[in-house]
């Protein structure tokens, strides 16, 4: 048997590897992602004060540190029973909004910007952000200003940038002042024109490539899964709130509930060679690593949330999520690299939120915090920018936590991804391809969820499965330790 490593995988956050087995003729046997690194944020955090989580939990991840602390806080109103004030919840929704439209714009330059804007056979040396600088100045100038303005939203709200401090059980620190105001406006007016310009740029640059149409449209890209994401109550996607909508294979719904009623339809499969769990909907059940309308395995993230949704909640978002949906014939869709495409229709609508957000009388109202109850139990969901997640919490009458479970996008979407890795291999072994471009394009595959692996590492309770493997020098397995 032959092993091929691409290790590390790149243009991600965390850390993985992507395992490749081939047998004696060259025929694929097996294709997987491995997440060989441990966080275990859930064992830690018993004990904390609940108050500290929100704190605690953002330092899960530098990149979406904003959906770990609003997710937290949310668990947190619901663990305490306290009713938030419009003003802090349009705060939160604001400030959450700018987050979206900021981490969907380093996805498509920086981090899937060289699998979009770059030609397949660019050179690794060139295949990054630099080389898309390179043929995209102006395009880069304009991204390094847009992802300032967003920064700064998320810093006047937020206190800080990055690890923002701002949202507390029941509300927010503090209210927000008219001269506020007109800085967010501002900011916001500059989001709602990049998302213009990067509409024009996928129209022009990226869409009409047939290389990409073929990406779009490549069956071994195309992955009948469920899905699962937040509504509102005309259906339109909502990041920050909402109902958690699931729908089949084939786009009937399966569920619309509250965030804790929806977490009581998942369930969480382990396998001893990854720290990565595997959710799935127990409605189906653990049916193994396969896609299909009766395998328990649903995706999350852009490209999800356009599915469970049935419209856009912005009317720019709206004009480009009808050609989405013309391009592919209606949905649900299941191109893997649509992704992409979704992710940036949601980062206009994440503009115009932020727009319409900063305009609401009642932002700068001054009462930001309601009462708090006794402590109890909590589940707190928002949609990150991979995803689905949900905070769940359970306090004791102290108020210290004495249970927490956390499920990320990326845990969410992990069997999807692994089946994305393993169906892009076997097409592209079966051609014969063993080179770099084989590499680029299994790579290209993971990369389309944008996947945070430093997110979605967690301890089972009671196991963490550890192996060593010894090879020599001709690649031959010698020895394996495990506990």
């Amino acid at each position: 048997m032959r092993k091929i490593v691409i290790d590390p995988i790149t243009r991600l956050e965390g850390h993985g590897k992507i395992l490749i087995y081939l047998d004696e003729e060259g025929r694929l046997r097996d294709a997987v992602l491995q997440v060989p690194e441990l966080r275990g944020f859930e064992a830690f955090c018993r004990g904390r004060r609940g108050e500290e989580m929100p704190q605690i939990t953002e330092r899960i991840c530098g990149v979406c540190p904003e959906a770990h602390h609003l997710a937290s806080a949310k668990a947190l109103d619901a663990a305490f029973h306290a009713e938030v004030p419009k003003a802090a919840r349009l705060q939160r929704e604001l400030f959450y909004n700018a987050y979206i439209f900021s981490d969907h714009l380093l996805h498509l330059v920086f981090l899937g910007g060289p699998d979009l804007l770059l030609p397949e056979d660019v050179g690794k040396a060139e295949r990054n952000v630099l080389g898309v600088l390179q043929r995209f100045p102006e395009l880069g100038r304009q991204v390094v200003a847009g992802r300032a303005q967003a920064q700064r939203i998320l810093e006047l709200i937020g206190g800080k940038a990055i690890h923002p401090v701002f949202a507390l059980p029941g509300g927010v620190a503090q209210p927000l002042s008219e001269e506020a105001r007109a800085t967010l406006i501002t900011a916001a007016e500059s989001l709602v024109a990049l998302g213009k310009t990067m509409i024009v740029v996928f129209h022009e640059e990226i869409l009409p490539r047939p290389e990409f149409q073929a990406l779009l449209l490549a069956e071994e890209a195309w992955l009948p899964t469920h899905y699962m994401g937040l509504v509102d109550e005309g259906l339109a996607p909502n990041f920050y709130d909402g109902q958690v909508r699931a729908v089949s294979a084939q786009g009937e719904e399966i569920f619309r509930l509250p965030g804790a009623e929806a977490l009581s339809r998942i369930g969480e499969h382990w396998e001893p060679w990854t720290y990565v769990k595997f959710p799935y909907l127990v409605d189906f059940g653990w049916q193994g690593f396969r896609a299909g309308p009766d395998s328990g395995i649903y995706r999350v993230g852009p490209l999800a949330r356009l599915n469970v949704a049935e419209r856009m909640a912005t009317p720019l978002a709206q004009e480009e999520y009808e050609r989405f949906l013309d391009f592919f014939g209606g949905k649900p869709v299941h191109a893997t690299f649509a992704y992409h495409w979704a992710r940036l229709i949601e980062m206009v609508q994440a503009a115009e939120s932020v727009l319409r957000l900063a305009q609401e009388p009642e932002l700068t109202g001054t009462e930001v915090r309601g009462k708090l109850g006794q402590p109890g139990e909590g589940v707190g969901v928002v949609e990150a920018a991979r995803g689905t997640l949900f905070h769940h919490y359970v306090l004791n009458p102290q108020g210290l936590v004495e249970r927490a479970n956390l499920i990320v996008a990326t845990t969410h979407n992990a069997p999807g991804i692994g089946l994305s890795v393993k169906h892009m291999a076997a097409a592209l072994v079966e051609k014969g391809r063993l080179d770099e471009a084989l590499l680029n394009r299994v790579e290209m595959a993971f990369r389309a969820y944008d996947p945070c692996l430093a997110c979605a590492t967690h301890v089972w309770p009671g196991r963490t499965p550890v192996a060593v493997e010894i090879y020599d020098a001709q690649g031959k397995l010698l020895h394996r330790l495990e506990n």
